[in-house]
C-alpha cells in the first residue's frame, strides 16, 4: 500500500439506521474509499451491534470496499458468514483468537483480506510475530465498544512502533486506526504512520452534514 495514497474509511456505527442506505450512499458520494463495519457480540465487548445482514445491506446499496471489524469471542465461526454477505476484509483481536496464524489463513482461504488487532491496554509486542502473515494492522485508539470516546494519546507511540516494524519487515500491509479519529487527531496518527483513517462521528455527526464531515477529514489530510 502506497502510505502517500491515505485511505479514509466511513465507520458507519454512528450512522442513522432508519436511514442507512441513504447515509451508505451519501458517504460513498463524498468521496470516502471505505465502508467500515463493527462487529460486537455483547462478550468481547459490552456493546451488541452488526451481524452479517448489516454488511449484505451495505454490499447492496455500494461497491466500495467494505471492512469489517470483529470484536468478538472466537471470530473463526463467523468468518464465512461475512465473507458471504459482502466483505472484502476481516480484522479480528489478537485477545480473541486461540490459534491467529490458524485465523489468519482461514480468511485468507476465503479469499478477502486479513487483518490483526488489539485494544489500547495490549502490548503491541503481542502482534510483532504476526505481521509479516497479515494484509493490515488496526491500532485501537480508543477502547473498543462504543463511538463517539476521546482520541487516547498513549497510542501514538504504539503506531509509531508497529510502523516502524512494518517498515523493517518490508510489508505492504495497511495501518489503520480508529477512535476519536477527527481534523486534529488524525494528523498525528498520520505523522506516526497511519495510512488508514476510520471515522464515525465526525462524519456522521457533522452539524453540517456527511459530505462536510468527510471533507474536514480529507483536508486534515492535506
Amino acid at each position: 500500500m502506497n502510505k502517500d495514497q491515505p485511505i479514509l474509511a466511513a465507520s458507519i456505527l454512528s450512522a442513522d439506521f432508519l436511514k442507512l442506505g441513504d447515509q451508505v450512499r451519501q458517504v460513498q458520494d463524498s468521496g470516502v474509499d471505505w465502508l467500515h463495519i463493527d462487529v460486537m457480540d455483547g462478550h468481547f465487548v459490552p456493546n451488541l451491534t452488526m451481524g452479517p445482514f448489516i454488511v449484505e445491506a451495505c454490499r447492496r446499496t455500494s461497491q466500495l470496499p467494505i471492512d469489517v471489524h470483529l470484536m468478538v469471542t472466537e471470530p473463526d465461526f463467523l468468518l464465512e458468514a461475512f465473507v458471504r454477505a459482502g466483505a472484502d476484509h476481516l480484522t479480528v483481536h489478537v485477545e480473541a483468537c486461540a490459534d491467529l496464524p490458524a485465523t489468519i489463513n482461514k480468511i485468507k482461504a476465503l479469499k478477502v483480506k486479513a487483518g490483526v488487532t488489539l485494544n489500547p491496554e495490549t502490548p503491541f509486542s503481542h502482534i510483532f510475530p504476526f505481521l509479516d502473515q497479515v494484509d493490515g494492522v488496526l491500532v485501537m485508539t480508543v477502547h473498543p465498544g462504543y463511538s463517539g470516546q476521546q482520541f487516547m494519546p498513549g497510542t501514538v507511540e504504539k503506531i509509531s512502533a508497529i510502523r516502524n516494524h512494518l517498515d523493517r519487515i518490508r510489508s505492504s500491509a495497511w495501518l489503520a486506526v480508529d477512535g476519536g479519529i477527527n481534523p486534529a487527531t488524525l494528523p498525528e496518527t498520520r505523522r506516526a504512520g497511519a495510512d488508514v483513517f476510520i471515522s464515525a462521528s465526525t462524519i456522521f455527526k457533522n452539524p453540517g452534514g456527511i459530505k462536510k464531515g468527510v471533507r474536514s477529514l480529507r483536508d486534515a489530510l492535506l
